[in-house]
């Protein structure tokens, strides 16, 4: 057992070292475990893989990202940014909170970052520079706001999480609320003082709008707008499961795009299609490989023997918070949120909940933690989204995001040690 734990750490560190994907470094681990520490034949490692995926809960992956790209493309998320444009564009550091709102609607459909990242920021990056913000606050700002869509939910994070640890997906989505808005809020408070601070925006000049363009931008939003509560509403009512209702968010989407809106082509949908094929199949991928990894570690007890260790330290809860949020910030920077969820949380939860830390909170806490590391170098995706967009190198987008990165921060901390936020609307 020793023997083969050593050799599994070596391998999965020299093919990180050698630049290969996460998901290719687990896959090839787990397939040398298999070859050389079991006597299961390679050819039910395929077949493992296959029922890796075999989950109705995963289900709900594939269509949240195609509702995200149909909103995307069929005017909702356009129609969601004008609204907050005409609400409050015409004040100091209005464009700002319209870019935070919006980046917080979206992500309450989406449930994915990057696709919130690209659906604002192609709008309100280049609003924002127009009306007298500086590219690098407009960029920084869209990136971590963008990661809101790992939080709120629906989140995908949430529901690789749910599945690794068989904790209740619906739960999670509740516990997910109020730490997504307080960060939401937090971010919003920070736009709003910087802008006025550093004299950011032109109040007042092109966006100020009469009550009946305001009413106007309002009836031309409202079904973009509805679309975040009939899907939250349905899960929370018990209407439908997560998984149907990522099916109602793709329908919905269709049918206001194509037939409301009338924004999106029937020709198009191969396109948009196609697109989400491409970026669901490269999330199962790398969900597939983790689950796989993770059935090698249960094989080698690795998580007995951490959780072993780690409670013969004698830990206070908040000595052992501490040290997951330090573990989980350094994490983020290095590996994608499914990989890192996959690997750690069966790892840890069995000693969160040991020493009585809530496993829904501690969730809410994993995931946050992540969400940071979405705007830290080298890996965080949100880096690159917006960097493309932009124009910016990577590291330029990596500065320009410290201020609203210290804010999510500020939230972690809080959600971390004040349990109320992520357990009070949780059965």
């Amino acid at each position: 057992m020793f023997e083969a734990t050593i050799v599994l750490i070596v391998v999965l560190i020299a093919l990180l070292v050698t630049s290969a994907p996460i998901a290719v470094a687990l896959g090839l681990t787990s397939i040398v475990y298999f070859y050389y520490f079991t006597l299961i034949p390679m050819t039910q490692v395929s077949e493992r893989l296959f029922n890796a995926l075999n989950s109705f809960p995963l289900m709900a992956i594939p269509f949240f990202i195609l509702a995200a790209n149909i909103m995307s493309r069929g005017g909702i998320s356009r129609r969601l940014t004008d609204f907050g444009a005409a609400m409050v564009g015409h004040l100091r550091g209005g464009m700002a909170i319209t870019t935070v709102l919006a980046c917080m609607f979206f992500a309450a459909v989406s449930g994915s970052s990057p696709a919130t990242v690209v659906a604002v920021g192609a709008l309100m990056i280049p609003a924002m520079i127009k009306n007298g913000y500086p590219k690098e606050f407009s960029t920084g700002l869209v990136a971590t706001s963008g990661s809101l869509g790992i939080l709120i939910p629906p989140s995908i994070p949430l529901i690789v999480f749910g599945i690794a640890t068989e904790q209740n997906i619906g739960d999670l989505f509740l516990a997910g609320v109020l730490p997504g808005i307080l960060a939401g809020v937090m971010l919003l408070g920070m736009a709003v003082f910087v802008a006025w601070k550093k004299g950011y925006g032109h109040a007042g000049v092109g966006f100020r709008m009469s009550n009946k363009d305001k009413l106007k931008a309002f009836r031309d939003a409202i079904l973009a707008l509805a679309l975040p509560f009939l899907v939250l509403g349905g899960i929370y009512s018990g209407w439908f499961t997560p998984t149907e209702a990522a099916a109602v968010a793709v329908a919905y989407s269709l049918v206001v795009s194509l037939l409301i809106y009338r924004e999106i082509k029937i020709s198009q949908l191969w396109e948009v299609t196609l697109a989400s094929v491409k970026t669901s199949a490269m999330v199962m991928f790398i969900i597939a490989n983790g689950i796989l990894f993770t059935f090698v570690l249960a094989s080698e007890r690795i998580p007995g023997q951490i959780s072993t260790t780690i409670t013969e330290w004698d830990l206070q809860p908040w000595q052992f918070l501490i040290l997951v949020n330090i573990l989980l910030l350094f994490v983020g920077c290095v590996m994608e949120t499914s990989s890192a969820i996959l690997i750690l949380a069966p790892i840890l939860l069995p000693i969160a909940m040991e020493l009585g830390i809530d496993p829904i909170h501690f969730g809410i806490i994993v995931v946050m933690n992540l969400e940071i590391g979405m705007i830290t170098p080298p890996l965080g995706l949100n880096l690159f989204v917006a960097s493309g967009m932009s124009g910016m190198s990577v590291m330029g987008v990596a500065k320009a995001a410290i201020p609203s990165a210290l804010v999510l921060l500020a939230a972690l901390v809080l959600v971390t040690f004040v349990p109320f936020f992520a357990t009070a609307f949780v059965g």
